[in-house]
């Protein structure tokens, strides 16, 4: 008998990005394992949440949590309330920040460390408010929850955490969302980015610094500049960077940059799979997501060896240092050699498959029964 366990995704910040998935993918996988759960959500999301979820009680918050700061304040009155009418045994708060008077045991899932460990990689507001958040998940959460063994690792070599109080439980990619994409897919996807035809490296995510998308961009135009025909480098994702916009003023003529902005997720395969090489040259993360989908849709993967990345990405992505100068050559040597594309594009579907929500939602289950035993 699994423990009833109200979740809290109201915590799902508008952005949404890798974060939703991760949700999602989680309540989907569970709700298909039999877990017991009730999930509080913005009202807008209810519905969606409904569809996810068909046999959890789906509880819609009330509204004035659509604003950040009511949202927190109410996470620590009105929250651990809903929870007691529920009946839950067990509250997970899948985002940093958790209730510190619920009186039920509570699992807290931290992404990642380089609020610590990289804290020049963000603004210092929010750098405060998740440093902040992730000490106290660590000495008051029952468990909690990393999406890897180098995010574990770092908890507790900055924070001192508990490493038997800490669970990996890995990421999974949704095969619906992120598949090897067929000609018309990619067509598609590449016609409503105004490419229609053009080749294109393609990178997806939040345009925040530990993302290294200036070093990209310049990496980039350096890979290409002297090719006849270069392909485009597309940004799909938030774009919101004045280094990026620098570093694109920079680019030399003849070298294209596109920055379309968020996706649809039903162009994500086509984007991801039709291009020559996917380029996260991150020096940081606490999973890396993107590369783990990139990979499901047969991309040839460009990353680094920073921290959780190779852990996803295994013997079938291609690696690179993090400068412009080392981002230059791994790009150049992939676009000039069809072969070795080939070869990384068939190895990350197989390495992809290795990752399922179904697999998380098993260690999330161990985590929740581990919180409620602990109680005990």
């Amino acid at each position: 008998m699994t423990p009833r366990v109200l979740v809290d995704a109201a915590a799902v910040p508008a952005d949404r990005g890798a974060l939703i998935r991760y949700v999602d993918g989680l309540l989907a996988a569970l709700d298909r394992a039999g877990a017991d759960l009730a999930i509080v959500c913005q009202r807008a999301d209810a519905e969606r949440y409904a569809a996810l979820a068909p046999s959890a009680r789906i509880l819609p918050g009330p509204l004035g949590i659509a604003n950040r700061a009511a949202r927190l304040a109410w996470e620590q009155t009105g929250l651990p309330v809903l929870a007691q009418q529920v009946g839950a045994q067990v509250i997970h708060a899948p985002y940093y920040s958790m209730p510190l008077r619920s009186g039920l045991p509570t699992v807290v899932t931290v992404h990642d460390v380089t609020w610590f460990t990289d804290a020049s990689q963000h603004s210092a507001v929010k750098a405060s408010f998740f440093r902040s958040a992730t000490r106290t998940a660590v000495r008051h959460a029952a468990r909690v929850v990393v999406p890897s063994k180098a995010t574990r690792d770092e908890l507790v070599r900055v924070l001192s955490a508990d490493p038997t109080r800490i669970d990996v439980a890995y990421h999974g990619v949704d095969p619906q969302l992120f598949h090897r994409p067929s000609a018309r897919e990619i067509g598609h996807a590449a016609d409503r980015l105004g490419l229609h035809g053009t080749p294109y490296v393609a990178f997806l995510g939040l345009m925040e610094p530990r993302k290294n998308l200036p070093n990209l961009i310049r990496g980039f135009a350096r890979a290409v500049h002297d090719l006849p025909s270069p392909p485009v480098l597309v940004l799909a994702g938030g774009v919101h960077d004045a280094e990026v916009d620098a570093a694109i003023d920079e680019v030399p003529s003849g070298v294209r940059v596109v920055r379309p902005g968020y996706l649809a997720f039903a162009d994500l395969s086509g984007f991801l799979g039709g291009a020559l090489v996917a380029a996260f040259p991150s020096t940081g993360e606490g999973f890396g997501l993107p590369v783990l989908e990139a990979m499901a849709c047969g991309a040839p993967v460009l990353t680094t060896h920073r921290t959780s990345l190779p852990e996803v990405g295994g013997d079938a992505v291609a690696y690179t240092e993090p400068d412009d100068a080392s981002i230059a050559e791994a790009l150049h040597a992939l676009l000039s050699s069809p072969e070795r594309r080939q070869a990384l594009s068939e190895a990350g579907p197989a390495r992809a498959r290795e990752f399922t929500w179904e697999a998380s939602a098993e260690a999330h289950l161990l985590s929740y029964q581990r919180a409620l035993d602990e109680l005990g």
